[in-house]
């Protein structure tokens, strides 16, 4: 038996750093169902998260063998305000960005931005 290790059960310590770099609940509720409609519609297939000091990413797949079609992340210090949530393409180029996730991916027309 490991005595490092620690079970952690309803952590609400509100200087808990691991929520600081992650999405939030809200977040991630509102890029899941995102993901849940896309699904149905067939437009996605698989999905991924990566996590830095810098910024936490949802990337999309069309199928899991390929590179993911768009990466939605959370810069957790943007330079501006517009920067903090980022549509990115696999090269990591921006595609969209804003301050605001909800408005970023309700008004992001995925089937244009594949094209």
């Amino acid at each position: 038996m490991n005595k490092n290790l620690k079970l952690v059960i309803n952590n609400t310590h509100k200087d808990n750093l691991d929520q600081k770099y992650f999405f939030e609940k809200k977040e991630l509720k509102i890029i899941l169902d995102l993901y849940g409609k896309m699904v149905s519609k067939g437009s996605w297939k698989d999905y991924g998260l990566s996590i830095s000091s810098k910024q936490v990413g949802f990337s999309v797949f069309k199928n899991a063998a390929e590179n993911a079609l768009y990466k939605i992340c959370k810069n957790f210090k943007p330079k501006n305000e517009n920067l903090k949530y980022l549509i990115i393409d696999t090269n990591g180029k921006i595609l969209k960005n804003s301050y605001d996730l909800n408005g970023l991916l309700k008004n992001t027309n995925w089937k244009k931005l594949s094209d």
